[in-house]
């Protein structure tokens, strides 16, 4: 009987040794994990005009069944300032929506120096490394016809970018779109699929068509896929309250997050899920490790 005591406490200890160094490998036990990442983002509403709002069924059946920060922010007004802080973690005193040239290190350059891939989908978005400010295009894969902004498209601002051939040549259109392309996808809808000249109900039907080719797809299987919104229509912490949707495979349907979070979590989570370090903009930020517990 002692010998059986003894055998089985030490195959519960070999099984538990086992799930440590499995989360170890995976960054920790307070670390979110996840081999892809993808990121949408909408623009001007807050999380009270999005949440529970009948003109957006499709992003409530989100809501409820995977995971939303019930109290996430944006940091500035306008737009701008906010793409920016999604991936560099800073508003690079940026405080308006005009043409910026900028230097400073990205999640972007992270990616890169650590060996991962990295791909910009800005619907209607021209091509061929096109820095201009506005573009007016055709229906882009999914949803309206619209207008491409480089307001909205935080990557083309940063010289690291703009001035590589080769690195620009990852951002394209949305018709382009592949979600096993690379291990983190931004995906901007054109202004009408954005609810920013749109209505709600065009960017929930938007969501509609597109994120089934992200979750649906085998690239998913163990992904994130996080939804926001650029900024809230109040001023607190920045930029208002905002819904943040996180979506992954697992996740407790209709998880809720009352930790206070800003855009910064984003780039901040995936930095700790792939040993990136942190940008100095991110570094004090907490990530999103309750929704991958």
């Amino acid at each position: 009987m002692r010998a059986t005591i003894l055998r089985l406490g030490a195959a519960v200890m070999v099984l538990a040794l086992l799930v440590v160094a499995t989360a170890i490998a995976r960054g920790g036990l307070d670390r979110p994990w996840f081999d892809r990442a993808y990121l949408i983002v909408l623009e001007n509403h807050g999380a009270a005009s999005i949440v529970g709002d009948p003109q957006a069924p499709y992003i409530n059946r989100l809501i409820s069944s995977y995971g939303l920060a019930v109290d996430d922010y944006a940091v500035a007004h306008p737009s701008q300032p906010d793409y920016l802080a999604l991936l560099t973690g800073s508003t690079l005193g940026v405080t308006d929506d005009g043409v910026h040239t900028l230097s400073s290190t990205s999640l972007l350059e992270q990616l890169t120096q650590h060996g991962r891939t990295w791909h910009v989908y800005e619907q209607d978005y021209p091509g061929h490394c096109f820095t201009g400010a506005q573009a007016t295009g055709g229906v882009d894969l999914v949803g309206q016809a619209g207008t491409y902004v480089r307001r909205h498209d935080p990557a083309i601002s940063l010289t690291s970018v703009s001035g590589s051939a080769v690195a620009c040549g990852h951002i394209t259109p949305l018709a382009a779109f592949d979600p096993g392309a690379a291990d983190f996808e931004m995906i901007v809808p054109n202004l009408t699929n954005d609810m920013h000249d749109g209505t709600v109900a065009q960017g929930d039907a938007f969501l509609a068509a597109f994120v089934p080719r992200i979750i649906s797809s085998p690239a998913f299987s163990h992904a994130a896929l996080f939804i926001t919104w650029d900024e809230g229509s109040g001023n607190a912490n920045g930029g208002g309250r905002v819904p943040l949707i996180v979506i992954r495979p697992g996740i407790r349907p209709g998880f809720r997050s009352y930790a206070t979070h800003t855009h910064r979590a984003i780039p901040r989570t995936i930095e700790d899920a792939w040993g990136l370090g942190c940008l100095s903009g991110t570094c004090s930020s907490a990530n999103l490790a309750e929704f991958f517990q």
